[in-house]
């Protein structure tokens, strides 16, 4: 297998064009080329400068989950935090995470940041939405987002070899000349929900719209998470 390391967007194209396949720390498909055969060509962002950005509003797709420090909100920091080991963690990347992964534990995470992915193609860089970016599989440039008044993270501790735990993630927008906006994502197995709703009136009446939406549907455990989770997010300050 030849590995290319391209080290511009451009040059990332021409990788794209010639047929490499992506691979960002290879986590989660090691084991799947050792067992079918390794691909003729592959190929790693990880010397790309769009794909390696840190910073307030925007996260690379080849930035290593260990990396995700305080420049990017609470939710996002504390999803990344959860992920796998500390060994994991320093090799798995967003990029993989999101698109390569059936667990996508920062997914939640990235919807209720209200995110954007800027995606790559052999001939053009584009914005589309996460739910584009997970149907068409596309190459994973880099998300952005507008910051939230305050987010939270929260996983469900699992049983050993049992099903993907619960995670819930939520984030409050400031509105534009209207009430707050507060989005929630939950994961429940391998399905994601996600839902949002205005908010500024108290977190009753906020919770009883959420019960209408996707999110509402929930089990009554999961529910009773959920209800704990965004209680307490919107017991806080905000800006």
């Amino acid at each position: 297998m030849l590995l290319r390391l391209p080290e511009s967007v451009s040059e990332a194209q021409e990788c794209v064009a010639e047929g490499a396949v992506p691979v960002g720390g290879a986590t989660l498909v090691w084991a799947g080329w050792q067992r079918d055969g390794f691909p003729e060509r592959a190929m790693s962002l990880r010397n790309v400068p769009e794909a390696n950005v840190v910073e307030r509003g925007r996260l690379g797709a080849a930035v290593v989950l260990n990396r995700i420090d305080e420049r990017v909100p609470e939710v996002l920091r504390q999803a990344a935090a959860r992920v796998g080991t500390g060994a994991v963690r320093r090799t798995a990347t967003v990029g993989g995470n999101i698109v390569g992964s059936t667990l996508r534990c920062l997914l939640p995470a990235a919807l209720v940041l209200d995110a954007r992915a800027t995606v790559l193609e052999r001939d053009r860089v584009f914005e589309t939405d996460l739910a584009e970016l997970l149907a068409k599989q596309h190459l994973l440039l880099s998300l952005h987002w507008p910051e939230p008044l305050v987010s939270a993270y929260r996983k469900v501790e699992g049983e050993a070899g049992g099903p993907p735990p619960l995670v819930v993630a939520a984030a409050v927008h400031a509105g534009q000349a209207g009430p707050p906006r507060v989005r929630v994502a939950v994961r429940d197995g391998y399905d994601v929900l996600a839902a949002e709703i205005a908010g500024g009136d108290g977190a009753g009446p906020i919770l009883d719209r959420l019960r209408e939406t996707a999110v509402g549907t929930l089990h009554e455990t999961g529910w009773e998470v959920v209800r704990g989770h965004v209680t307490e997010l919107l017991a806080r300050p905000t800006p």
